[in-house]
């Protein structure tokens, strides 16, 4: 079925099912009439069909892009320095330096960072989601993103000593960014790879012949996509556990355990590694990814972006799931990102920023993350669970980690004070609450009107990275007045489970996607007209 638009399908339904004539034969007195019949919302142009040397490439990035070296090794890093130069500021004890205007914890001081990076990242996300919706240069934005992350990975080898503390602050913030918009911008390609599929273009043949209902073609868009993104997930984290034994053998090549000096080196080394594998294994994506048209902007791309920025903020209210959602997703995403970032400040702590230990911590972590994802997937294939369901069972996870960290408030003997405990966290986050990471992104493509991926990507990237940033300040806060009380690094774990709490609630309670499907319907076939009418077309607007 060739689209008249060779684009990445009609990747916008209009408000009702459209149809198409179909000749038939009247059997009443033999004449030929038009009878009309479904079209299935994803048309296809079988130059841009997916092919599974596409699929295995666009899951090499991933294993590439794993978090290893701006989002889990760089802070330790940057921590560990302003650590290091708060002993030689104050002594051994001494867990305050003078940054940002204030006397800060050390703590304090890694979630202000964390903060700052998240709020500049909303500007840049409005600004390239806007475009990225529109022509054959999106995958060029990515290219550029994963150069600029590289640099930055490889930047680490000139910085390891305890007096450049502000420099690897530095990276911190700016390597955070970089690492984000790289992954979103990855992330918000495969709705439409699933959507090109051989499997997804047989099941529009059979929804047009009336073989399928549009819920079962809907299911069967729902499955294909969730098997994407957890076949990603899946697959990268079993290449990060080869990255990580690889790994540990460099740590033992550089003696980590000697001086703290060569435990300084060793981290720079390790993000500088796991920074040149995420090159190579990025090259077979830049180079594979079908260059499918996005939607046609109608006007000039310049204004079209700021056209489209403006009406999906205003028309969002008219998308009420998509905006459930949004709220929901803002919530528990703040709730989880605030809770990974204090945890991983305390189990720092715990070991000593032991880059061997933490090593082995994240391999544990990344093993039971395999296993979590491919349990989970292969529950929801077999029970023909829906994104949601799956997605609240995550939900649950992340509330019983905060109330984990919370008994941390009231006792030493548990509550992330003890080193069997990081290794008890490693291993239920990677069960329990890492396929957050897939259900939580297949639920925005859920809630997300067809050919408006990277726009609303960014928009719900946006909200994550204002709930991020919203999370550690008041986390900081938090830590800031509790001052010299006992366990006070584990006080924002009141705040966090009530919010956890509190989304889960929301999320559950509000959001219907088979409602959201309606209401993305009839969104663009408002765009649509809106279209028409600035172009001359004079339909009005509903």
């Amino acid at each position: 079925m060739a689209a008249n638009d060779p684009g990445l399908a009609q990747m916008g339904a209009p408000g009702d099912d459209p149809t198409k004539g179909a000749a038939i034969e009247d059997s009443k007195d033999g004449s030929i009439v038009e009878a009309e019949r479904s079209v299935a919302p994803d048309q296809f142009d079988e130059r841009f069909q997916t092919g599974k040397y596409e699929i295995w490439a666009y899951y090499s990035y991933y294993i590439g892009n794993n978090g290893l070296t701006l989002f889990n090794f760089a802070p330790t890093a940057a921590q560990n320095l302003v650590y290091q130069r708060a002993v030689v500021v104050g002594g051994e004890n001494n867990d305050r330096l003078r940054f940002a205007g204030g006397n800060r914890t050390i703590n304090s001081i890694i979630l202000l960072c964390n903060g700052i990076s998240f709020a500049i990242q909303i500007v840049v996300f409005l600004v390239l989601g806007s475009y990225a919706d529109f022509g054959t240069f999106r995958p060029n934005i990515l290219i550029v993103l994963s150069l600029i992350a590289w640099g930055l990975g490889f930047g680490w080898l000139g910085v390891h000593h305890q007096e450049q503390w502000k420099t690897g602050l530095g990276l911190y913030i700016i390597g955070l960014i970089a690492y984000q918009l790289c992954l979103t911008y990855w992330t918000a390609a495969f709705p439409g790879l699933a959507r090109n599929t051989a499997e997804l273009r047989d099941k529009a043949r059979q929804f047009e012949e009336g073989e399928i209902s549009r819920d079962e073609y809907d299911f069967a868009d729902m499955m294909k996509r969730n098997e994407l993104s957890n076949t990603a997930f899946y697959v990268q984290s079993m290449g990060e556990i080869v990255i990580l034994a690889v790994i540990v053998g460099i740590m033992f090549g550089v003696n980590v355990n000697a001086s703290t000096a060569n435990n300084n080196w060793g981290l720079s080394v390790l993000i500088a590694f796991a920074s040149g594998v995420w090159l190579l294994l990025a090259i077979p994506w830049f180079i594979l990814e079908k260059r499918r048209p996005g939607q046609d902007p109608g006007m000039n791309i310049v204004i079209a972006g700021f056209w489209q920025l403006y009406r999906a903020v205003t028309q969002i209210w008219q998308l009420k799931q998509s905006l459930a959602y949004l709220i929901g997703y803002f919530l528990l995403g703040d709730s989880l990102n605030t809770t990974v970032t204090v945890i991983a400040t305390l189990q720092n702590e715990i070991v000593a920023y032991n880059t061997l230990q933490l090593t082995y911590l994240l391999i544990v972590g990344i093993v039971a993350q395999a296993v979590g994802i491919f349990t989970y997937w292969n529950l929801q294939k077999r029970f023909r669970l829906s994104t949601k369901t799956m997605f609240n069972v995550v939900a649950v996870g992340i509330i019983a980690l905060d109330g984990w960290g919370m008994i941390g408030i009231w006792t030493d003997k548990f509550g992330f004070h003890n080193k069997w405990e990081v290794w008890l966290y490693q291993a239920f986050y990677g069960l329990f609450v890492c396929p957050w990471y897939s259900y939580s992104q297949t639920m925005i493509s859920e809630v997300t009107p067809r050919g408006k991926e990277f726009l609303f990507f960014s928009l719900f990237s946006i909200v994550g990275k204002t709930s991020s940033f919203i999370g550690p300040l008041v986390s900081s806060a938090i830590i800031d007045a509790a001052g010299d009380a006992n366990n006070a690094n584990s006080t924002p774990f009141y705040f966090l489970f009530a919010l956890s709490l509190v989304s889960f609630g929301f999320l559950l309670f509000f959001v219907d996607v088979k409602k959201s499907r309606v209401e993305q319907r009839e969104f663009l076939e408002r765009e649509r007209r809106a279209k028409e009418k600035i172009g001359g077309g004079g339909s009005e607007v509903s």
